[in-house]
C-alpha cells in the first residue's frame, strides 16, 4: 500500500483517533500520502497546526458557493460552509498540506458557474463527480438520503463539465468512471464493491488477509488509471520518517507512472 485516504462520514468526529491513524501510516508504515475527506465543519486550525507533518492532502467537500443552494443540497445549513472552505484553504497553505475540493454535480448545482471561487481557492485538484445512485446506499425513499432526486441528465452534466473544463486543477468523474474503479474498506476493514447493482462486501481483512478478502470484491485497475487516479499525492516537501523503506527518496512523484500496477 502506498496511498491510503480517510473518509467517512465525518473523520474530524473523532480527531484523537484520527490523528493516531495519520502518525501510524507515517511513522510506522512509511506511506507515501495520507488524504482525508471532510465536509469541513470540525476542523480546527490547532489540529491541523499540530499534525500537518504527517497529512499530504485535505480535501473538503463543497457542492455550491451559494449559501442557499447548499441547503436545498442539504450542507451547510448555518449558511457558513463557504466561509470556512477559504479559511480552510489558507491553513493548508500555511502548514504545507495539499488542499483539494470535492464538488457533486446534482440537480441544484449543475448551472452554477463556479469558475471565480475555484480560482480564488486555487486547489492543487478539484474532483468533480456526476451523482451517482448506490444500490442499498441512496436508491430509495427508504434511505437517509434518496439520491434519484438529486440526479442529473447527461446533458446537464456536460454543460457543466464544458463550462469548467479549462481550469487547471478541474478532474471531472462520471458515473461509469467511478464504478468499481476504487478499492473502499469499511470500519469492520471489510472490501465493499459499489460497481454493480448492490453493495457487496468482503470478510474482513483481519480475518481473512488482503488478498483472500480482494478475490471477493471487484476491483479495476485499468479503470483506477484512466480516472486519473495516480497523481503527485505527496507534499512538497515529501515527509519521510527516519524508518521508513521509502527513507533515501528513491520512490517519488516523479517516478508514479513508471512503478507498474
Amino acid at each position: 500500500m502506498r496511498k491510503l485516504n480517510i473518509a467517512g462520514g465525518e473523520p474530524f468526529l473523532n480527531p484523537k483517533f484520527l490523528s493516531q491513524i495519520l502518525q501510524y501510516c507515517k511513522e510506522e508504515l512509511g506511506l507515501e500520502s495520507i488524504s482525508i475527506v471532510s465536509n469541513g465543519s470540525k476542523i480546527r486550525e490547532d489540529w491541523l497546526e499540530r499534525h500537518a507533518k504527517w497529512l499530504d492532502i485535505l480535501a473538503v467537500s463543497c457542492d455550491s458557493f451559494n449559501p442557499e443552494t447548499n441547503k436545498k443540497i442539504g450542507r451547510g445549513a448555518d449558511g457558513e460552509n463557504v466561509t470556512r472552505l477559504f479559511q480552510i484553504a489558507t491553513w493548508c497553505r500555511n502548514y504545507g498540506i495539499k488542499f483539494k475540493l470535492n464538488t457533486v454535480v446534482n440537480v441544484h448545482n449543475w448551472d452554477e458557474d463556479m469558475t471565480i471561487q475555484i480560482q480564488e481557492l486555487a486547489p492543487f485538484r478539484w474532483k468533480v463527480f456526476q451523482c451517482l445512485i448506490v444500490g442499498g446506499e441512496n436508491d430509495n425513499e427508504t434511505r437517509k438520503t434518496d439520491a434519484r432526486k438529486f440526479l442529473v441528465t447527461e446533458e446537464q452534466w456536460q454543460t457543466f463539465c464544458r463550462r469548467h473544463k479549462h481550469l487547471e486543477s478541474y478532474v471531472p468523474e462520471d458515473n461509469k468512471s467511478m464504478a468499481s474503479s476504487y478499492l473502499l474498506l469499511d470500519e469492520y476493514m471489510c472490501f465493499l464493491d459499489k460497481g454493480e447493482g448492490m453493495v457487496t462486501k468482503s470478510e474482513s481483512i483481519l480475518e481473512v488477509g488482503v488478498k483472500e478478502a480482494m478475490k471477493q470484491v471487484v476491483w479495476d485497475k485499468k479503470s483506477f488509471v484512466e480516472r486519473g487516479g495516480i497523481y503527485d499525492w505527496s507534499r512538497p516537501e515529501l515527509y519521510m520518517p527516519q524508518q521508513s523503506s521509502y527513507c533515501n527518496g528513491s520512490i517519488g512523484s516523479a517516478k508514479l507512472e513508471k512503478l507498474k500496477w
